[in-house]
């Protein structure tokens, strides 16, 4: 077992904000995996969806003294993978356009402020979304998802049994998916 694995996402982000190596290679260990997944999922390219997801983690550590997450560090890492896919697209995109306008002298567009605007969107959307649950899923999701807690420790703090707890959590994202369908859609 490894000695960082019974900390919180949040417990090992404030000890990476204190330059804790460890910590960092902890957060890195469980979510590599999954951000690869994700991107390759996106991107379908192996190589360049492992670059994607150094980058993220590259980031992450040199920004780690400013990072700021208002729900989970798992949303807040989801974002980042999502944006530098964005990047990616944006960028391939990029060079198409160079090209093109090389050849036809055509001036290249900032998306930058879109970009700004459809992420605003997404996470209004996603609010909204939230609030429309049932209040005890609705809680049940804001303590898995945004605080971080695991099934366990959701239990033991709203006395309900695991099986509850797993139902609010697949009720809850389901009800995201289905409702978030056509943002995602629109931009992947």
């Amino acid at each position: 077992m490894r000695p960082y694995q019974i900390y919180s996402d949040k417990e090992l982000l404030q000890l990476v904000k204190e330059d804790n190596g460890a910590a960092f290679k902890e957060l890195y260990d469980r979510y590599y995996q999954k951000l690869l997944v994700l991107a390759f999922l996106k991107i379908n390219n192996q190589d360049d969806a492992e670059e994607i997801v150094q980058i993220v983690f590259v980031n992450l550590w040199r920004r780690r003294g400013a990072v700021k997450i208002k729900y989970s560090f798992h949303t807040y890492i989801a974002s980042v993978l999502k944006y530098e896919i964005l990047s990616y697209f944006a960028k391939k995109r990029k060079e198409g356009i160079v090209r093109d306008a090389v050849l036809n002298e055509f001036d290249l567009k900032d998306y930058s402020t879109t970009n700004f605007l459809a992420y605003d969107q997404l996470r209004n959307d996603i609010e909204k979304t939230i609030c429309l649950l049932p209040e005890k899923c609705r809680l049940v999701f804001r303590l898995s998802r945004q605080e971080g807690m695991t099934e366990k420790e959701i239990c033991e703090a709203l006395h309900i049994a695991p099986k509850t707890a797993q139902a609010h959590l697949s009720k809850a994202l389901k009800v995201l998916r289905s409702s978030l369908n056509q943002f995602f859609l629109a931009f992947f």
